[in-house]
């Protein structure tokens, strides 16, 4: 079974797709959040200067805060992506396999 479901070019097509998609995200994570880390690091200046004068939140907090949003934003598009397409090709490949096996 695993042989026939190995040879599907489907299913390499379905790991190179997951890989690339997986990559790039985990690429953005990364870009974002040692990015953040090297502004604190580099520009305490600019993340320590307030958002509008006389307010306590500052942009290193809403830049914090973004990064939150925007992972969980990530975290949905690759589940989202993940449930649909990926899945779909899943059961054509494991489906394919069945036949074959029989």
């Amino acid at each position: 079974m695993y042989a026939h479901i190995r040879r599907n070019p489907r299913f390499q097509e379905l790991v190179a797709k997951r890989t690339r998609f997986a990559g790039i995200l985990a690429a953005i994570v990364l870009i974002m959040f040692y990015g953040f880390v090297l502004l604190v690091a580099f520009a305490p200046g600019l993340i320590g200067s307030r958002l509008i004068e006389g307010s306590n939140l500052t942009f290193g907090i809403a830049a914090g805060l973004f990064q939150f949003i925007f992972f969980w934003v990530l975290t949905f598009v690759y589940v989202r992506r993940a449930n649909g397409e990926f899945d779909d090709i899943n059961k054509e490949i494991v489906q394919a396999a069945w036949k074959e096996e029989k």
